[in-house]
């Protein structure tokens, strides 16, 4: 599997570090489910209140994996929300409950056309693939398809916690693969364009994952991902900005996602960012726009037109080390003669 290491290049004979120190805290909030607790009768409480906090709850996972399997509706989505909330709220509950035959059984409801039931299986799932040990065994269940129908067909909170699950399974390589194929990228750039702050929050970081390989980054481009991407750059009280600047980071090394930015509008965006942005975002915007003039006269020239010399001066000047030296590059590379024949070229280039 070609996953491109993104961890330095070198451009116009300079070599830049680009493992961001804070990169991991744009994408630290998708864990298990934020969707609080469900209602339940009085001795259904007690019983899963005396579950948490006992030290032996094994009788009762036990149980309720056996009720998974009932034939009663009611009964199986009693089963997934009490798993649901015990594998949240007890980490050493995760690896008992797998360890007890869930997996499985709670795979299967995931295809259930009840949504409650659904969402319960899918969040279940979630939860106990916070638990490193159970990621492999919940990929090799069969767990990628069900998630991928879930974040097709689900309720909002099964969208996000079907994203969210497929990003626990892609931290394993060769799962990321299996998951594009899956058909997993369109639905998650659907999700980044037209779901909820959560939902675009969930979608970017399962992105951003999946497309540190290459065939995914080109099922996001021709998904249309640019579109979602450059106007939640573009909307600073998103929250969204840093997030989508990563995700771009790793597929402008691809020429098609080039073209699909400077086509969606995305250079007066970035350059934007780097007058107004944060010191992290100026950096990222900085090292997509050194990309995108990389081999193009053409996108040079847009750059230029667009303002971007100036405050590449200041940032040149105020930034950090790493910003000001992208800085200098990119104000050098842009003051070039607007000739193919006189612009350095450089190789082994990523963000």
């Amino acid at each position: 599997m070609e996953t491109e290491n993104r961890s330095n290049f070198t451009f116009m004979g300079r070599s830049f570090d680009t493992n961001y120190n804070d990169d991991s805290s744009a994408f630290s909030d998708c864990n298990s489910d934020t969707s609080g607790e469900f209602p339940t009768t009085s001795s259904q409480s007690r019983r899963l209140l005396m579950a948490c906090v006992s030290e032996n709850s094994d009788d009762l996972i036990r149980q309720l994996v056996a009720d998974l399997e009932s034939c009663s509706i009611d009964e199986q989505k009693q089963a997934a929300m009490e798993i649901r909330l015990l594998a949240k709220n007890k980490p050493e509950n995760r690896l008992k409950i797998a360890k007890a035959g869930a997996i499985r059984p709670l795979i299967s409801l995931i295809a259930s056309s009840d949504l409650q039931l659904q969402e319960n299986g899918v969040t279940a799932i979630l939860n106990l693939s916070l638990c490193d040990e159970n990621k492999e065994l919940i990929a090799s269940s069969g767990a990628i398809k069900p998630l991928v129908r879930a974040l097709k067909t689900g309720t909002p909170t099964a969208k996000e916690n079907a994203a969210c699950a497929l990003l626990r399974l892609s931290q394993i390589e060769e799962n990321k693969i299996a998951i594009g194929r899956s058909g997993a990228i369109p639905l998650l750039v659907n999700l980044l364009e037209a779901g909820g702050i959560r939902g675009k929050k969930d979608a970017s970081t399962a992105l951003y994952s999946l497309c540190s390989v290459r065939e995914n980054k080109i099922r996001a481009v021709e998904s249309r991902i640019m579109k979602p991407l450059v106007e939640l750059m573009a909307d600073f009280g998103s929250n969204m900005v840093d997030k989508s600047a990563y995700v771009l980071s790793l597929l402008v090394i691809a020429p098609e996602a080039r073209t699909a930015l400077v086509e969606e509008g995305g250079i007066p965006v970035l350059v934007e960012i780097i007058e107004v942005g944060s010191q992290r975002q100026k950096e990222i915007a900085v090292a997509v726009l050194l990309q995108v003039c990389e081999d193009s006269v053409v996108y040079r020239t847009m750059v230029a037109r667009e303002g971007a010399i100036p405050p590449l001066v200041a940032l040149s000047q105020s930034g950090t080390n790493r910003a000001k030296l992208k800085a200098e590059t990119l104000i050098e590379l842009l003051r070039q003669p607007r000739s193919g024949n006189a612009a350095a070229r450089a190789t082994d280039v990523s963000v």
